[in-house]
Formats: structure tokens, C-alpha cells, sequence
């Protein structure tokens, strides 16, 4: 996520971190290097030269001629309005009103918002325990109805059925007067979409806004347009009373313009990033996190959150006593510890968020993103017998040939993951006698490709 911006300006504003004094010259040699930046990452030109203009004028006032280390209050500075370009602090939804709270989903055909409806249902029912119910008032595309009923059933969520025949409004009322009935908490309307913005679309949106009148009405985006997002919603907003942005395909943006420029354009905030296909790859949007990650500072917030929520605490415990009881730590236990650190996203959505993930060799990084490593090592501990999950003393020569032609791999692949596995077992037996998701963390690197460690290790 914003791989090219944040390889960028880290670069640039590595030349004034170590600056003794700032002075009118080097701060404008540095914020045309960061104007280039921002222009290459597509972001809209206006939010380009107001944010220019407030860090020049930041940065050559009293604010920087008191401070001790001047070119890190100029960092501090760029990110400061890195975040009030994108809104300062996180957003949340409001459903502070008489049940059912109505969200109405609005975007352009292909943004991916049958897919937000779902995770965003799937986030309100596990986060926040609201009982959910969905429906499709997109009466031009038949396979969107059933879609979102096949990931209604994904996410544990009530449907509530629709036919093409029926008018989106018809269909809207109908679903919130069963939702009423059921006492459900929330009920989120999918609208139809279009290839582009045209009359007969808002009209039609802005009948059925007004119609069922929802407390939130979120506008559906796709990243990895760039600018253009910015524009797509401002045409959206002038028509209808948006409450805020779901900003999708993140994942696969690595510029960030959309980011950058939705909150300066619209004045709405982006409340949700879209940062992968699994129904729980959403996240809320923290204008204040993004900013450090842009700025090569990790997420360690968002990372330990991410931690919570995807260890199995009931798993992780059994693991602890059998480790502390002197059962040991065998490849069985890995492997579940890899399965575990899929189902968090995979191991790339974790590292990403760490401080200085840009120094990483990339290499080292292109094997991440491709999801490889851990599943090369799955492959390799399913080609090995129970016994030897459970005792890998025994692998020796011609055991580790036979693991090796099974996973598709080379001996010194089965090598390497015995040394790692090796790593991860006496990290084990210290986190039993005291756990901690730092000690977590630290552990992961032994997991990592060879001459490849977490920054700072």
C-alpha cells in the first residue's frame, strides 16, 4: 500500500532529516522533491499546492527555529499534514438512531461495493455484535443480487431477497420493515452501479435516498484510480448527501492519490480501506496510521490490533500449557502457527505495518508479496510423515530428499525450514514463561527468508 509515495518521499526527506538548520533554501529544495512526490502518487494538484504551501509556511516559522533537531520537526511536520490532508483522526460509523440503523452503499459499477456491503456487514456483526441484515436494490444486474445472497451466507448475515422486476424503492422499504419486525441493528442497501456518473443513475439514487432516508450514506471507491476517485465522489456528493468513503483495491494502490485527495475535494471522510479479497479485509480508516506508513513509520497499532483479532486465543493457550507442561513445540504446532498467521491476512499484511519495512532487501520483499514463503513451508511440513512432524530429529539425508520431491522443493528449502522451525521453538519456550505479542513479533523473524530480518533486529 503507497509502496512508490513512500519510497519516495522517505528518500527525500532523508536528505533534510540530518540537517543542523533549516533554512528557506534547503526547505524549498526539499518540498519540490516532495511536490514531485505527491504529483507521481496522483494526487489532485489542489491538495498538492495547499499542502506545499501549509509545510513551507510551518517549516520556515518559529515552529522549526526553536527546536533542537530541526530537519525531524520538519518529518513531523510533513506528517502532521500528511493526516489533515486526510481528515486528522478516524471517523466511525453512526448508528446512534432507532433501530434499524439504514446505510446505503452508492459507486461505479466494478469499484467492488457488493463486496464492501459484505465485509462491511461481516465487520458490524464480529467487531461490534450487530445483528446485520443485507439487501440489493441493483435491479439491472441480476448476478449482483446473487452475489451479495452467497456472501450474505459467507458472512453470517440475515439477506433479505429482491427481484429485477421490482422497483429499488419497493425493494428498500420492504427490507426495512423486515429488519423492524426481526429487531435487527443494521440493515446496509446496496444501490445499483453504472460505468460512468450519469442523470438517469442520480436521479434514480437520489428517489431512493430520499425514500428511505439512511443515517449513513457511504460512497464506494476504487484506490487505484487515482484522482479520479476524488472526482467520481465529488460528482456524488454534489448529488447526494454523503456521510463518507470506502476506499477499495488499497492493496494493490501503490501510489496513494485517492487517499491524499478524497477528504480536501469531497470534505467527506474516508471511514473504511478495502485492503484485500477475503471478506474481513477491511479496515477502519486512521488518517494518523496512514501517514506513518507513508512516511516509512509502521502501523504498530493497527499491527497488534490485527494480532488480537486473529490469534485463536483458545489454541494459542493450549499451545502455552502444552510448551510450559513440557510437551514441546513440534512442526505440528508451526504449521498451525502458519495457518493462524494466514487467516491474520498472511505475513505480508503484517510486516507492512512495521517501521522501516522499506529497508528490506526487494527481493526479499517480492517473495513476501507473492505469498510464497509460508506456503513453501506448508507445502514442506504436509510431505513429512506424523512421526516426523512430531520428532524432526529424525530427518536426516534421505528423508529430507523424499520431503523435498513431495513439497516440489529443494533439500535446502527443507533445510531452511528445519533451522527456522528450530528458531521459532526456543522462542516458543521463552514466550511460556512470559508471552507478549513483542516477543511474537521478534519470533516472526526467524521465519524469514535468509540475510532477511525485521528492521531494528
Amino acid at each position: 500500500m503507497f509502496e512508490n509515495l513512500s519510497d519516495r518521499l522517505s528518500r527525500t526527506l532523508k536528505n533534510i532529516s540530518g540537517r543542523g538548520r533549516l533554512t528557506e533554501d534547503n526547505v524549498k529544495d526539499t518540498l519540490r522533491e516532495v511536490r514531485m512526490a505527491l504529483l507521481e502518487a496522483d494526487v489532485a494538484l489542489p491538495v498538492v499546492r495547499e499542502f506545499v504551501n501549509s509545510v513551507k509556511e510551518r517549516a520556515v516559522g518559529q515552529e522549526v527555529s526553536k527546536s533542537l533537531t530541526p530537519g525531524q520537526v520538519f518529518i513531523k511536520i510533513v506528517q502532521s499534514e500528511l493526516e489533515k490532508a486526510m481528515g486528522e483522526a478516524n471517523e466511525a460509523l453512526n448508528l446512534v438512531t432507532q433501530p434499524p440503523a439504514v446505510l446505503m452503499m452508492a459507486g461505479l459499477q466494478g469499484a467492488g461495493k457488493t463486496t464492501s456491503v459484505a465485509k462491511l456487514a461481516k465487520f458490524l456483526r464480529t467487531r461490534q455484535k450487530k445483528s446485520v441484515m443485507v439487501v440489493s436494490a441493483d435491479v439491472y444486474r441480476p448476478a449482483a443480487i446473487k452475489q451479495l445472497e452467497t456472501l450474505a451466507q459467507e458472512v453470517e448475515v440475515e439477506f433479505f431477497p429482491s427481484d429485477v422486476s421490482q422497483k429499488p424503492v419497493d425493494i428498500a422499504l420492504a427490507a426495512i420493515a423486515h429488519a423492524k419486525r426481526k429487531f435487527i441493528d443494521v440493515i446496509i442497501v446496496d444501490t445499483a452501479g453504472r460505468l460512468h456518473v450519469d442523470e438517469a443513475m442520480m436521479d434514480e439514487i437520489k428517489a431512493l435516498h430520499a425514500a428511505v432516508n439512511p443515517i449513513e450514506t457511504l460512497f464506494v471507491v476504487d484506490a487505484m484510480t487515482g484522482q479520479d476517485a476524488a472526482n467520481t465522489a465529488k460528482a456524488f456528493n454534489d448529488a447526494l448527501p454523503l456521510t463518507g468513503v470506502i476506499l477499495t483495491k488499497v492493496d494493490g494502490d501503490a501510489r496513494g492519490g485517492a487517499a491524499l485527495s478524497i477528504r480536501h475535494i469531497t470534505g467527506k471522510p474516508i471511514k473504511f480501506l478495502g485492503v484485500g479479497e477475503k471478506t474481513d479485509a477491511l479496515e477502519p480508516f486512521h488518517p494518523d496510521r496512514v501517514a506513518s506508513r507513508i512516511l516509512g513509520m509502521g502501523d504498530v497499532l493497527s499491527l497488534i490490533e490485527q494480532v488480537e483479532r486473529g490469534v485463536d486465543k483458545e489454541k494459542a493457550l493450549k499451545l502455552a500449557q502444552k510448551v510450559k507442561s513440557g510437551g514441546g513445540f513440534d512442526l505440528e504446532d508451526f504449521r498451525e502457527q502458519l495457518q493462524q498467521m494466514k487467516n491474520m491476512g498472511g505475513m505480508m499484511s503484517m510486516i507492512e505495518k512495521m517501521p522501516g519495512i522499506g529497508k528490506l532487501p526487494p527481493d526479499a520483499m517480492a517473495q513476501l508479496q507473492g505469498g510464497k514463503l509460508t506456503g513453501q513451508m506448508e507445502a514442506i511440513i504436509n510431505s513429512m510423515t506424523p512421526g516426523e512432524r512430531r520428532n524432526p530429529d529424525v530427518i536426516k539425508g534421505s528423508r529430507k530428499r523424499r520431503i523435498a520431491v513431495g513439497s516440489g522443493t529443494q533439500i535446502q528449502d527443507v533445510n531452511r525450514l528445519l533451522k527456522q522451525f528450530t528458531q521459532m521453538q526456543k522462542m516458543m519456550k521463552k514466550m511460556s514463561a512470559k508471552g507478549g505479542v513483542s516477543k511474537m513479533m521478534r519470533g516472526l523473524g526467524g521465519m524469514m527468508p535468509p540475510g532477511m530480518r525485521f528492521p531494528g533486529r
